[in-house]
């Protein structure tokens, strides 16, 4: 027991260290002497200047190359005359701690005077590791641009400024978590966005006090005016494209250091049914495939509890020779409707569950052969109707036409409630469970916006650009529900229509 005491005794010690913070340089630097990959040396004895790193993340070779040559110059004995023979950008002489620390930790190198240890000369060094710029994963087109965002905040800015390049494009960096101290960066036009939505968006992440912002969903559930819904309100994106476009809507970004996706808002629900490539394809087919989307994610969602609410409640409604196959693919099944149909939705979850987690190859083998096997295993066990499997595979596949992968996953969630409700009040709590979910879309908003604009409130300019998709000259104002300061987009004499297409004998 007392061995245990003085233990718990010296781990509270430890923490105690851990939470308590410098109050000068000098403690500053005991604190990171503690860490075996932190460095300090000088050249010489009489050399008056000391360096300070971390070795694992910094660059070697401009420590090598544009310092040590500089301090080996003996003439040199202060930190300003150091700061004018570095040719490093954005070498400072900085005296609050706090900046120290941060500019420590996050790659510089630090310079100091022995005699005055309240100063230091900073030189950035930072080592970032990084990927090559790749093809969108989950936002995948054949048609378009072929870059995705990557971790690195200065790429991603890059990758967006060069498809704005315009004085306009206004970025905001703040510094989020106490631990992590990432990097945020907010996005908008000056002149288009509105500033009521800027502000909003810099308030909340200002406010945020999560010790540690690890990546783009974090930020998404900590500013989101409801945090409890399953339905996200900002759209969580990995192309650059697509948030240039957003941008130019009058819409805010946010992109977070370390996270290879963008947060774009204020959104509506309509936007999380309509892909990018849309808009790289003829309007017609652009609108055409768009509808087949919201089908698709209708039957998604009433497929399965309309088919127990029939077979439980309302058989009569089922015309006679397809319920003789109704009543023939069910027979000798122990199960009523119900559980059959949990069963299929479990399993059907539980292997995309599996081909998600595991490698891609893999994934793919099981996704397919599982998917094979069990169903096939399951019908003639006798568990399950055929018809019943077909209907839960086709529910599957229409839940992956969604193009956001976070609505997809709430797609997947509330085909539960609505199974639950059809077997409690058949059609009629399928009624019930689609009132509750739209009364919850109702009072739902994006950054203070409508979620289910234009539908609600009714906005039939924006109409052009949600359920379908009307040529590029027809939509000639930005949306009303972003409530951008600039609404037109280009005026009547530059939409094209005054132009007529001739042929070469006339």
């Amino acid at each position: 027991m007392p061995k245990q005491s003085k233990q718990g005794r010296f781990e509270r010690k430890i923490r105690k260290q851990k939470r308590s913070s410098a109050k000068t340089l000098e403690e500053l630097l005991d604190l990171c002497r503690r860490s075996n990959d932190f460095h300090s040396f000088k050249q010489a004895d009489d050399n008056p200047f000391e360096i300070y790193y971390f070795s694992s993340i910094v660059k070697s070779n401009v420590i090598h190359e544009q310092i040590l040559p500089v301090l080996a110059n003996k003439q040199l004995k202060t930190l300003v005359g150091v700061k004018e023979a570095i040719r490093v950008e954005e070498t400072k002489i900085e005296h609050q701690l706090a900046k120290i620390e941060q500019a420590l930790m996050r790659g510089e190198v630090l310079i100091c005077l022995q005699q005055a240890p309240t100063e230091a000369l900073l030189v950035p060094a930072e080592q970032a590791e990084t990927r090559s710029i790749n093809p969108p994963e989950v936002e995948f087109s054949v048609v378009g641009p072929k870059e995705a965002f990557v971790e690195p905040l200065s790429t991603n800015i890059n990758l967006v400024r060069k498809r704005l390049p315009i004085p306009d494009l206004v970025i905001t960096e703040r510094i989020v978590g106490h631990l992590s101290k990432t990097k945020v960066a907010i996005l908008h036009i000056d002149g288009i966005t509105n500033n009521q939505v800027v502000q909003t968006v810099t308030q909340r992440i200002e406010d945020i006090g999560f010790d540690e912002i690890i990546d783009s969903s974090y930020i998404a559930q900590l500013i989101s005016d409801d945090s409890n819904s399953i339905f996200t309100q900002l759209i969580d994106t990995e192309r650059p494209d697509r948030v240039a476009a957003m941008l130019a809507e009058g819409k805010v970004a946010v992109i977070v250091d370390g996270s290879p996706h963008a947060l774009t808002g204020p959104t509506s629900f309509v936007e999380f049914f309509s892909a990018f490539e849309d808009y790289f394809l003829p309007w017609p087919l652009a609108s055409a495939f768009r509808l087949i989307r919201l089908c698709a994610v209708l039957f998604s969602i009433l497929s399965t509890a309309l088919y127990v609410a029939v077979m439980t409640y309302h058989y009569e409604m089922i015309p006679t020779q397809l319920l003789h196959k109704l009543v023939s693919s069910r027979s000798g099944i122990p199960f009523p409707p119900i559980f059959e149909a949990l069963i299929l939705e479990v399993v059907i979850e539980l292997l995309r569950e599996a081909g998600a987690r595991l490698p891609n190859k893999i994934g793919q083998t099981i996704g397919i052969v599982g998917g094979i096997v069990i169903g096939t295993a399951a019908v003639e066990a006798g568990l399950t109707s055929n018809i019943l499997l077909i209907i839960v595979a086709l529910t599957a596949l229409a839940s992956f036409t969604t193009p956001i992968y976070q609505m997809g996953n709430a797609i997947r969630l509330i085909r539960f409630p609505f199974i639950l409700a059809a077997q409690w009040l058949g059609f009629l709590g399928v009624a019930a469970c689609f009132a509750l979910i739209l009364s919850h879309l109702l009072v739902l908003t994006s950054l203070g916006q409508p979620y289910l604009a234009p539908i609600y409130p009714l906005r039939v300019t924006d109409l052009k650009d949600s359920f379908f998709r009307l040529p590029f000259n027809k939509q000639k104002k930005r949306p009303v529900s972003v409530r951008a300061k600039k609404r037109k987009r280009f005026s009547s004499s530059h939409d094209g229509n005054h132009l007529k297409k001739r042929d070469i004998e006339e």
